[in-house]
């Protein structure tokens, strides 16, 4: 039997942990007050400076992943290794479940790339344990310039649900998560034979109205993807589909905290109308993230540049591209406006419970006895810093 014992600082309370684990799970864990006190009462704790014992963690939990590192999920070389390859890339930076999702594209298109992700899931259990399943953001999307972000307009359609049936016959079920624009006529009834399967429905790249909104959330859906974008660069005043779905507290909002996607005031009064509980940080990031700054052809995007600072736009236009930053960054920028737990608590515990709800693998909240030492991470953040260092 494998025995040791990881050690590191919980966010939550400021304790010092010892995690006894044994064959790949924890078994005990003791904890160690610590002074100063819990995080909450004097926030935020610096952690990772000379003499300070690191932060340790469940692993991150990202929703919204079209690719990183070089590893395109949209792509059109798609493949196991693929999957394979992005999954080492984001254990690199702390995320241990993520969530593939695929864009607006053909049906064929599409359905290679879930059938790919469920071959990758077949053939090897490191993949199968990071991938609850699969996230279709299209293509019953806006068609409308602003709210369809970068999907190809040529592929957007109206909610078909024998298209997604057969999305889930490829795939073995395992699509779980589908974003569509509710403003379709029979859009209610879509979504509610989508949850009555099992799966989730998220609104995103929308220009449905109030009335149309809540429809859709009174058929079952339950998320908003990426709130705040995917969005017409003007909106009236009131009323409007940010407004209705912030005001919708049957809906838990996902937010790209890289600050290029909100402004930090943006992000702060999201997230305060939703509330911590409410609300989840996502990376949405593209191939092209994790790698040097320049020029890039990509899937999403066509040509495009990475700069210094690291945000992804189409070259030669102020308009992004998608995301290239980790969710690490992600809960790094949103520790600056709230604290380190409440930042951790966007990016593991809410998103592992959005995945534990459905009828896919199970996800670690929190460290517990049980939890896969596989889950955890340890990694060194204090205030001021652009991400989280991992051990």
């Amino acid at each position: 039997m494998a025995v040791g014992t990881l050690s590191g600082r919980d966010p939550w309370s400021g304790d010092l942990l010892h995690l006894d684990h044994a064959d790949g799970r924890i078994i005990t864990i003791h904890r160690e007050p610590l002074e100063p006190g819990p995080a909450e009462v004097e926030p935020p704790h610096r952690g990772g400076g000379a003499g300070e014992a690191p932060w340790i963690s469940a692993g991150l939990v990202d929703l919204q992943v079209n690719g990183f590192g070089g590893f395109d999920l949209n792509g059109e070389g798609v493949s196991v290794e693929t999957v394979v390859g992005l999954r080492e890339a984001l254990r690199g930076v702390g995320v241990t479940t993520f969530v593939p999702t695929v864009i607006t594209a053909s049906g064929e298109r599409m359905r290679r790339a879930v059938s790919v992700v469920a071959e990758a899931r077949r053939r090897h259990a490191e993949v199968a344990a990071a991938i609850p399943f699969v996230h279709l953001e299209g293509p019953h999307i806006s068609d409308q310039e602003g709210p369809r972000g970068c999907h190809d307009v040529a592929e957007v359609r109206a909610p078909d649900l024998a298209e997604f049936e057969l999305c889930q016959q490829v795939s073995g079920g395992l699509v779980g998560l589908i974003t569509v624009s509710p403003h379709w006529a029979g859009s209610a009834e879509f979504i509610a034979a989508v949850v009555a399967s099992g799966t989730r429905v998220a609104i995103g790249h929308t220009h449905a109205d109030a009335a149309q909104l809540h429809a859709a959330v009174d058929a079952g859906a339950s998320l908003s993807t990426h709130l705040g974008n995917g969005a017409h660069a003007q909106l009236p005043r009131h009323p409007n589909y940010l407004w209705a779905q912030l005001a919708e507290d049957r809906l838990q909002a996902g937010f790209i905290a890289d600050g290029h996607h909100l402004p930090m005031d943006t992000f702060v009064a999201m997230v305060r109308a939703k509330g911590i509980e409410r609300s989840f940080l996502v990376s949405d990031s593209v191939a092209v993230g994790g790698q040097a700054p320049g020029n890039y052809s990509s899937t999403i995007g066509g040509d495009v540049e990475l700069t210094d600072d690291g945000r992804l736009l189409v070259r030669g236009t102020p308009y992004l591209a998608g995301a290239a930053a980790p969710l690490a960054d992600g809960v790094a920028w949103a520790a600056g406006a709230f604290s380190l737990a409440d930042a951790l608590t966007m990016a593991t515990t809410n998103p592992a419970r959005i995945i534990n709800s459905t009828r896919m693998i199970p996800v670690a909240e929190q460290i517990q006895p049980g939890t896969r030492i596989s889950d955890v991470i340890i990694f060194d953040w204090q205030p001021g810093d652009r991400t989280l260092s991992f051990h």
